[in-house]
């Protein structure tokens, strides 16, 4: 029982993260960009979603991408993510963080 809290624990907060790493892989920046939140906050629920098996984390070049796990962590996440897939599809902002999300450029955002 404490997996499954902890992967609905995990997916709630951070919903307008796991809509958007469902179209596609997103580094810190970016998704910080998009969300218009601290890097700090950010970085904080992507630990939260792979701590409960939902985000895996991939080296890219100079840049660690997070995506929406292809792996079976747990006996909860994917069917999780399988019904997330389905919700808030149209929601309004759910929709204007993806429309950023296409736009927004890593190289540009992640400058030093």
């Amino acid at each position: 029982m404490r997996e499954l809290i902890l992967v609905l624990k995990a997916a709630a907060d951070p919903m307008r993260i796991v809509k958007m790493l469902e179209r596609k892989r997103m580094c810190v920046c970016e998704l910080t960009a998009v969300l218009g939140i601290q890097q700090s906050s950010v970085s904080h629920h992507l630990r939260i979603l792979k701590d409960a098996g939902l985000v895996d984390d991939f080296r890219n070049g100079p840049w660690i991408d997070y995506a929406l796990t292809k792996k079976r962590h747990n006996d909860y996440a994917p069917d999780v993510l399988k019904k997330l897939s389905s919700w808030l599809n149209e929601d309004t902002e759910i929709e204007g963080d993806l429309k950023k999300a296409r736009k927004a450029d890593r190289k540009e955002l992640c400058k030093t």
